[in-house]
């Protein structure tokens, strides 16, 4: 890379670390940059796993007073992001990357719709728990570890968007402020990326360079989401989770068919 590849690589990691931190699809920023830069779209989407495994941890630390009374929901919907995200690196190797890019736009589609309904189903869902007497299950249940799962193997595979539906699911299943929520959904994205980066680092060729400008930049822009993003109100926050991940089903339909 050329001095310039490389500040438009730091910026890029700087800004996509940020609004993962408070939203997610980061990706969208970052990939495209590596790809302009000349670096081959596989080793693009590893090296970018591997470098924002560090804003992902930064972004959960930032996050840490919102995780206060979670430990046992974050362990156990760990373990099933865990699964999936391996999971997802195996598939980016042996698919072809028109297999997920096809899906992917109509996914973050329903992800931004489950955002926007999220306030009146959880108010319906509520009032049917009060019908029936059954109080909330504090980790979502059954359904919410399937969603996940399935949403870390996409995670895996792509990492972009997969912030939204997390807050998408949980904000749908779990009774809980969406910040909260949203601390959560950082330190799943930090156990998917760190997963398959893992994996990659034995598998798959990277660009450390690249890998090196995203670790330190993404890690900086992770704390400054989570700085500025803890303070957001829900209905800015769900509205910023919208703007991003309408821009990110643009890119990906241009990304796709153009």
């Amino acid at each position: 890379m050329t001095i310039w590849e490389m500040l438009a690589v730091f910026a890029a990691g700087i800004s996509a670390g940020a609004i993962n931190a408070v939203v997610g699809s980061g990706t969208l920023i970052t990939f495209p940059v590596l790809v302009a830069t000349g670096v081959p779209p596989v080793t693009a989407t590893v090296s970018n796993a591997l470098g924002m495994v560090s804003g992902a941890i930064s972004a959960a630390i930032g996050y840490r007073a919102e995780l206060a009374g979670q430990r046992r929901r974050v362990i156990r919907l760990s373990i099933v992001a865990a699964i999936g995200g391996i999971t997802g690196a195996i598939l980016l190797l042996l698919l072809p990357p028109t297999a997920f890019e096809t899906i992917v736009p109509i996914l973050v589609a329903l992800a931004l719709v489950l955002v926007i309904l999220q306030p009146r189903i959880a108010r319906a869902v509520q009032r049917r728990r009060e019908i029936k007497g059954a109080p909330a299950h504090p980790d979502g249940g059954v359904l919410l570890l399937i969603g996940l799962l399935l949403a870390s193997v996409y995670g895996g595979y792509f990492t972009a968007a997969q912030g939204i539906i997390y807050v998408a699911l949980m904000g749908m299943l779990i009774n809980d402020s969406l910040q909260r929520i949203n601390a959560v959904k950082n330190v799943l994205a930090a156990v998917v990326n760190s997963i398959a980066a893992l994996f990659f680092l034995f598998v798959a060729e990277l660009d450390w360079t690249a890998v090196l400008l995203i670790a330190v930049s993404s890690a900086i822009g992770g704390q400054l989401g989570a700085r500025y993003g803890r303070g957001l109100p829900p209905t800015a926050l769900r509205a910023l989770i919208v703007a991003v991940g309408t821009v990110a089903i643009v890119q990906l339909v241009l990304r796709r068919f153009g």
